[in-house]
């Protein structure tokens, strides 16, 4: 039986692994919050009310899950200052951090992305790796020209 697979990456701070994925993947209301982020854009904010109303959650829910994700790194909270009949207010803007970005993009479905956004995620998923790659060769004392060799090798085949 052939199945096409899809080459998914995360990357995930050691420490905080578990935390993450069961905090994203145990709860049904932070997988439609990332699933919204996706619908929307993924480099657009997230606003709590605009994830009440089109999500059917209680705002406690909506609020308990992105305390819960910017807590471990998956969601940035700034604030954002607006104007609404004719008064200043401030309201929390979320936006997914890289990693969070990752974790939207593990739940989209290939179809759903345009070839600009496949290149632009395998170019930011080769320079992660590359980061990586070059961190753990300096704590293994392997020179980097070699590693640099190899990429070369593998580009020519």
């Amino acid at each position: 039986m052939s199945v096409k697979l899809h080459p998914y990456v995360v990357f995930l701070p050691s420490e905080e692994k578990n935390k993450i994925l069961s905090a994203i993947f145990g709860s049904k209301a932070a997988v439609d919050i990332l699933h919204f982020s996706l619908k929307q854009g993924i480099s657009k904010n997230l606003y709590q009310q605009d994830l009440c109303r089109k999500l059917n959650y209680s705002n406690k829910t909506i609020i308990e899950n992105l305390k819960a994700l910017t807590k471990l790194g998956v969601l940035n909270e700034e604030m954002e200052k607006n104007e609404r009949d004719g008064r200043i207010i401030w309201v929390k803007a979320y936006q997914l951090t890289d990693a969070g970005k990752w974790f939207a993009l593990l739940l989209a479905e290939e179809k759903e992305l345009t070839e600009q956004e496949k290149a632009e995620i395998l170019q930011s998923l080769f320079r992660t790796y590359v980061k990586m790659l070059k961190g753990l060769s300096e704590e293994l004392g392997i020179n980097k020209q070699t590693l640099a060799k190899i990429f070369q090798e593998e580009m020519k085949q």
